[in-house]
């Protein structure tokens, strides 16, 4: 049996994917010590994924929270589940998402110029981390004198994944009362004067003659919040990464920009913002000869299963013309995510803009990135770069 690797170890952050090779081979790994199963292949992490019933996405909460909160989307089956995402989704439309594209593109462009200028960047900093937080500020109804408080919340979220799985911790309760105080004042105010953003469209948002409760609508905002922007924000700079690191790859889209959504998905697929779920069997569960018991915390490597050659010809090709590529870094099932069409939109107008306006990308600086410190997800916090502009 494989030992597990520490998850919150530098050098696994950097490069998770020989474990998750390893993993694949041994799926599904069953670790009673650690109260831990692990699955990695393709066909197995999708039947999980589509079956909620089996599956579950509860989680008890910390022996030490006296008053755990109700479960989010993101962490709740149905009928619940169902109720929540109905309310969101009325809110939350694709027609809504085309047409932010305009203002997406805007956004980008202004953002840009002071790079281009400078034929410099740190492209997390410049770009990959702004465009998306810019725009979910903007869909929640946000001022712009709050973004760097929404930062700060963000990267604090971020930090509790994986808090009880090796990696990972609580949300300071400061950190909580803030984000808490502060939604109360919108959404009191909304209620008072109505706008033409999601917050008002939550507040107002009806299922069967029920509204979403403040605690539920808290939660909500706060998930919309990290998901809105960090998942994007690791899109856009994992993008980059695997262009200067397949060069041939990217001089195809840079001749061909029509290959930029096409490159996109190959990147979510090859460098996943998202690397893993998790969830609960519901009772014990058979899987290729081993028994994962009712209620451990399952890990599902979304990240190893993107790279399964069952699924995959050639999975550790990075392949811009890749099709199909039915990858999992959206998920699959109930919990697809909802923000999936907006995220593409955001990276895909990102590169129109940056690859139209600039060529020979160059990291500036050596050895490994500084990253984002969950193993629940892929991404640098830093990416400094240099470039040519047309």
């Amino acid at each position: 049996m494989v030992a597990a690797p520490n998850v919150n170890d530098p050098a696994f952050l950097e490069n998770p994917f020989p474990f998750y090779e390893l993993g694949r081979a041994m799926s599904p790994l069953v670790l009673p010590d650690r109260g831990l199963a692990m699955v990695f292949g393709y066909d197995d992490c999708v039947a999980i994924l589509k079956d909620w019933e089996t599956w579950s996405s509860r989680f008890p909460p910390p022996p030490d929270v006296a008053e755990p909160p109700e479960p989010t989307m993101l962490n709740s089956d149905p009928p619940r589940h169902t109720r929540l995402r109905s309310l969101v989704s009325q809110a939350f439309t694709p027609r809504m998402v085309e047409q932010l594209e305009p203002r997406i593109r805007e956004i980008a462009r202004e953002l840009l110029e002071p790079a281009l200028e400078a034929g410099a960047c740190d492209l997390v900093a410049a770009l990959a981390y702004p465009l998306p937080v810019i725009v979910i500020a903007e869909i929640l109804g946000i001022p712009p004198e709050d973004r760097a408080q929404f930062k700060e919340w963000s990267d604090e979220v971020v930090a509790s994944l994986g808090t009880g799985l090796g990696g990972g911790r609580q949300i300071r309760t400061e950190i909580f009362e803030e984000m808490r105080d502060y939604f109360t004042r919108m959404t009191e105010e909304r209620r008072r004067h109505p706008r033409n953003d999601l917050i008002t469209g939550l507040v107002e948002a009806e299922q069967d003659g029920e509204r979403l409760t403040f605690p539920d609508l808290l939660q909500m905002l706060i998930l919309l919040l990290v998901a809105g922007n960090e998942t994007t924000t690791n899109l856009i700079s994992n993008a980059m990464l695997s262009f200067m690191e397949h060069r041939d790859e990217l001089a195809k889209v840079e001749a061909n920009p029509a290959l930029i959504p096409s490159a996109l998905e190959e990147v979510l697929r090859f460098n996943s913002p998202v690397q893993a779920t998790a969830r609960r069997p519901t009772r014990d569960v058979e899987l290729r000869g081993r028994t994962i018991p009712a209620g451990m915390v399952t890990l599902v490597w979304l990240a190893a299963a993107n790279r399964d050659p069952a699924q995959f010809p050639e999975p550790l090709r990075f392949d811009v013309t890749r099709s199909p590529n039915r990858h999992l870094a959206f998920g699959m099932g109930i919990h697809f995510c909802l923000g999936a069409p907006l995220a593409r939109l955001e990276a895909r107008v990102a590169y129109e803009e940056l690859l139209s306006a600039a060529t020979g990308f160059e990291r500036t600086t050596d050895g490994p990135l500084p990253r984002v410190p969950t193993f629940f997800m892929r991404g640098v916090l830093e990416l400094p770069i240099a470039f040519r502009r047309r």
